[in-house]
């Protein structure tokens, strides 16, 4: 078998809110340098990649051929995060396909794909719980495992499968994006008894490093990770206890929520780059009544014990996490959290880059 050693690494998504902590991560103690596509090298969140250090920028597009070969050819490992709300389910699918495809080709030793549940095989193929931008990535990871068993003396790959990021809860511009109401923090969103597996992206970059630090044990598995099953009136509740802040969460039903969180926006395409003429494109309406419906229903599962052994010191519950955030707000002389969720101040607060962007037509 061929020698897995990586030393350095492409990275498709580096200024994703994902991508940014991982980059972090794999370049901080000078083990590997990275090699970060952008649309736009120019921009904050890719200078901010390049002052870390050991970090080179590649511009251009996941979305052509020749990019991603240039990428993949000049590096040993890679990273591939494709934005799905870009691309819309469809072509997301393509070029993530073709990345693995094109690694493969061009001699990559270990290749990470950013992941998501296939939501709609684990419900059964119930359609309740289709979702685009998670079973497109999750049908790919699966096609990925499979092609693994074949090539594996040529390649090792894993998974990185990530959900909701416990950040987005806190941020403007996500589907659960807090409100402040006669001075109580709020979310209504249609959740029901259910729980969502929220993610601390501090606690990415751990993961994926340990990833490609242990490319033997890595090859074939998927690494499914979480902070915890989060309830959000555990939520509201922890909330209150870290900050000395009413807050209270809200089940509302999904018409309500598409209402007051997308409004005209419910029927527009999921992706901005999707087809909105073609027949299996989702609605917004269409991909988050799934989305919903899989955290409302408990269809998602995480092995805690495996993510405790991998990462010892990983954030294990939304009040530990609610802790380290509202220190680290008011260390910054910003308060605390429940100022950073003032009107003023959330609007500033993008962590998904495709509200930072608010690109259209451009992949």
């Amino acid at each position: 078998m061929p020698s897995r050693t990586v030393s350095r690494i492409f990275v498709v998504g580096a200024t994703g809110a994902q991508g940014l902590p991982v980059v972090a991560g794999l370049v901080g103690d000078g083990a590997y340098s990275v090699l970060a596509l952008t649309r736009d090298a120019g921009s904050a969140r890719a200078r901010s990649l390049v002052d870390l250090g050991n970090v080179a920028l590649l511009e251009g597009t996941f979305a052509d051929e020749a990019t991603l070969r240039a990428g993949l050819r000049a590096c040993d490992g890679a990273f591939v995060n494709i934005d799905g709300f870009n691309t819309g389910e469809k072509t997301e699918m393509y070029w993530a396909i073709r990345s693995y495809e094109i690694a493969l080709e061009e001699g990559v030793r270990v290749f990470v794909y950013g992941n998501l549940d296939y939501t709609l095989q684990k419900a059964g193929y119930d359609s309740r719980f289709r979702c685009g931008h998670y079973d497109g990535k999750g049908r790919v990871g699966e096609w990925i495992l499979s092609q693994n068993a074949a090539n594996r003396d040529r390649m090792a790959a894993a998974l990185f499968t990530t959900g909701p990021y416990m950040e987005m809860a806190f941020s403007s511009r996500t589907p659960m994006t807090p409100s402040i109401e006669y001075g109580v923090v709020t979310w209504r969103v249609p959740l029901g008894d259910g729980a969502v597996v929220h993610v601390a992206l501090e606690d990415c970059s751990t993961y994926v490093r340990w990833l490609f630090d242990h490319p033997d044990r890595a090859d074939g598995m998927n690494l499914a990770v979480a902070i915890e099953p989060v309830r959000y009136d555990a939520l509201a509740a922890a909330f209150t206890r870290v900050t000395g802040h009413p807050a209270r969460y809200i089940d509302i039903d999904i018409d309500a929520y598409f209402a007051r969180a997308y409004g005209a926006m419910a029927d527009q395409p999921a992706g901005y780059n999707a087809d909105p003429s073609d027949k299996s494109t989702m609605s917004f309406r269409d991909n988050f009544t799934g989305f919903w419906n899989q955290w409302k229903h408990n269809i998602i599962s995480r092995d805690y014990a495996l993510l405790d052994e991998i990462h010892p010191g990983r954030i294990r519950s939304v009040e530990q996490w609610l802790r380290r955030q509202d220190e680290a707000e008011r260390a910054a002389g910003r308060g605390g959290l429940f100022d950073k969720l003032q009107p003023e101040n959330l609007r500033k607060h993008v962590i998904l880059k495709i509200g930072e962007d608010q690109r259209r037509g451009r992949l």
